[in-house]
């Protein structure tokens, strides 16, 4: 039986590129574990997909996870097989068009091979607290490559 895992995820960007990082909250039973990154020059989209890798990959084995992001973008794209259409297209969105952050769904993609993951969407900067805690670490993880932490 597959374990039942909760994941939390938010991505943050000054400036799109800009400065960005992003935070991950994993929940197993009564056990919690935070994770967090950044990149110098990125974009949100990147950070908010960059979260979800990072929280999946973390899982020692394969699960059943329940992630909640804020990202219509990310819950869009995988809810309503977006990235699979445009993995399927070669990684076009419509005939002239390039999927963007192609390697980093295709990471995810991969890992939805793994694990069975259900998308839920947030209302960001809302009544959720683990959200708001995933926010809180991505803007830190943010200002480490602004000076202004």
């Amino acid at each position: 039986m597959r374990k039942e895992v909760k994941i939390y995820t938010d991505g943050a960007c000054s400036g799109n590129p800009g400065p960005g990082g992003w935070g991950a909250i994993l929940r197993y039973n009564s056990v919690e574990k935070e994770l967090s990154g950044g990149e110098a020059r990125t974009t949100n989209n990147r950070m908010e997909l960059r979260g979800i890798l990072a929280a999946l990959e973390a899982l020692k084995e394969p699960c059943d996870v329940e992630l909640f992001s804020d990202s219509q973008y990310v819950v869009k794209a995988m809810c309503e097989g977006w990235a699979r259409r445009w993995k399927a297209n070669g990684w076009m969105r419509n005939k002239k068009d390039p999927a963007l952050n192609a390697d980093l769904w295709e990471s995810l993609l991969d890992l939805c091979q793994i694990h069975r993951v259900t998308f839920r969407w947030v209302k960001g900067h809302a009544e959720n607290p683990y959200n708001n805690r995933c926010d809180a670490l991505a803007v830190a993880e943010s200002k480490k490559f602004t000076g202004t932490l």
